[in-house]
């Protein structure tokens, strides 16, 4: 399985996934599930996948075949609006669904696979499209500035308590990866290591990309510190009215004074 999330504030866009796509007890396997394509100063897409792998494979190599076709009846090189790329990829994923024919013993195998696409076309605004395995996508809405796929629900409460318009690319970038981390820490099919990509809003580029392990110094930090003021802050949660320390005097028990 997987875990990706995107995010969209005011300043830009925010991308984070995972890349575990096996985890049985002796067999672990890794997957990159964040893909950016760049056209300087025209458009930028990022890609998020969560599924079967092999259609998700398929997928990514019409895409390319596509940009590399001097003729084609659309890629995302031709989209006018990132509402057009999405379709785009929709109608593919449910191609390549359909052309994949897996062995007769293999009949029941899932080929679907959701995607995210995310970005930005030169006159238009950010955005970011969750695409379904039967090729139809929805937007990202004000009330709910994020999408995600795979094993969502674990990163989810996170998100929905932090994430606004107003927030930062930096401090939704954090809460992408606090948000993956309470992932892991609840669910094995979920693993290291990390991608996060940052796309500020008109830059048409990655500003920053980054691969994190448990073991990179930021990341490691970061899912400290975050362990630590997390059990702070639930020690510093409201007590029961029994818990409360008894009232002065109240030792004495409710004889009058001087009794």
């Amino acid at each position: 399985m997987t875990y990706c999330c995107a995010i969209k504030v005011n300043e830009g866009l925010v991308f984070a996934g995972d890349t575990r796509t096996s985890a049985g007890v002796d067999d672990v396997r890794t997957y990159n599930k964040v893909h950016v394509l760049e056209f300087p100063g025209d458009r930028i897409f990022v890609l998020l996948s969560a599924g079967n792998l092999a259609t998700t494979q398929a997928v990514l190599a019409q895409i390319r075949r596509d940009l590399e076709e001097p003729v084609v009846p659309m890629s995302l090189r031709l989209a006018r609006y990132m509402y057009d790329a999405a379709e785009y990829i929709g109608k593919l994923s449910v191609n390549a669904q359909n052309t994949i024919t897996p062995p007769a013993q293999l009949s029941s195998v899932d080929l679907r696979t959701t995607f995210i696409l995310g970005g930005q076309i030169q006159g238009e605004e950010p955005s970011i499209y969750m695409i379904y395995p039967e090729g139809n996508c929805i937007a990202s809405s004000p009330e709910t500035p994020f999408l995600q796929i795979g094993e969502h629900k674990y990163g989810k409460p996170i998100l929905d308590r932090v994430i606004g318009p107003n927030l930062s690319l930096e401090d939704a970038a954090r809460c992408a990866l606090v948000s993956i981390d309470s992932t892991l820490r609840s669910n094995i099919s979920v693993g290291p290591p990390l991608d996060l990509a940052i796309v500020p809003k008109d830059a048409l580029a990655v500003s920053h990309k980054l691969r994190l392990d448990l073991d990179t110094p930021f990341f490691a930090r970061l899912r400290e510190s975050w362990g630590r003021q997390l059990a702070a802050s639930f020690g510093n949660l409201p007590k029961f009215d029994w818990e409360s320390p008894p009232a002065q005097g109240s030792l004495l028990g409710d004889r009058p004074p001087g009794s």
